[in-house]
């Protein structure tokens, strides 16, 4: 069995070594840009100082977690807590899936959210942030997202806008964000296919230059229960 080791970072303590190993992750993996960009086929790219600049902001809490296995960091997952109505929000940049979002969690947290253009991202994110997609309240999104995205300290999730019939605009996609982020969603769409042949998927289909939206509130777990389930969850990855 391959050995799998996760670690959680504070956001102040990240190196600029760790930032260079989780750029190039992020640039070997994320995708290629959409037809409607000039870089079209090209792989999405983030620079280290981007990283940094845009994903640990230094007016909020952030931790960045990285699994690596067998020597090989295989995935990584940003946070970065903010507040909104006097209660403690969590915003993650999704890097590998649920072990290392239960890795991530707080038992202080109050509410956790994605925003993706992959299904697959916000599967994993279901999976911690509810147990299960099938739990995911799209009446909970529609009333709670527009505040929490412009309370966000990340420029790129506080510009976002929330589209969808969840939100009054007419579109195939129910819960989404206009980001103008035009990846290409040819992969994205092909798990998409898939996961709707065994899931009810609630968030529709996604627009060209938009990303899923999933919100989700903290259902409260032990310390020791938020560890169990992310040791847990290191089996099945």
């Amino acid at each position: 069995m391959a050995e799998q080791n996760v670690k959680v970072i504070p956001g102040f303590a990240i190196t600029d070594k760790q930032l260079e190993e989780a750029a190039a992750l992020f640039r070997d993996n994320y995708g290629v840009w959409g037809k409607q960009t000039k870089r079209a086929g090209q792989r999405v790219a983030l620079s280290p100082a981007r990283m940094r600049d845009q994903l640990l902001p230094s007016t909020a809490k952030t931790s960045y977690a990285r699994v690596v296995v067998d020597g090989t960091l295989a995935g990584h997952a940003f946070a970065c807590r903010w507040n909104h109505k006097d209660l403690t929000k969590n915003f993650r940049h999704l890097g590998l899936a649920t072990t290392l979002l239960n890795a991530l969690r707080c038992s202080t947290d109050d509410i956790y959210g994605i925003m993706s253009s992959h299904p697959a991202a916000c599967l994993a994110a279901a999976k911690a942030f509810c147990g299960t997609i099938k739990r995911v309240s799209l009446d909970y999104i529609g009333r709670q997202a527009d505040a929490i995205l412009k309370s966000s300290p990340i420029p790129y999730i506080r510009d976002a806008k929330p589209r969808g019939t969840l939100f009054q605009h007419e579109s195939e996609m129910i819960s989404g964000v206009d980001t103008r982020f035009f990846v290409d969603h040819g992969e994205p769409n092909t798990a998409l296919e898939t996961i709707k042949k065994g899931l009810p998927w609630p968030l529709g289909d996604l627009d060209e230059g938009h990303e899923f939206l999933l919100i989700a509130q903290n259902n409260r777990r032990s310390s020791h229960q938020l560890q169990a389930a992310a040791t847990g969850n290191m089996s099945t990855y």
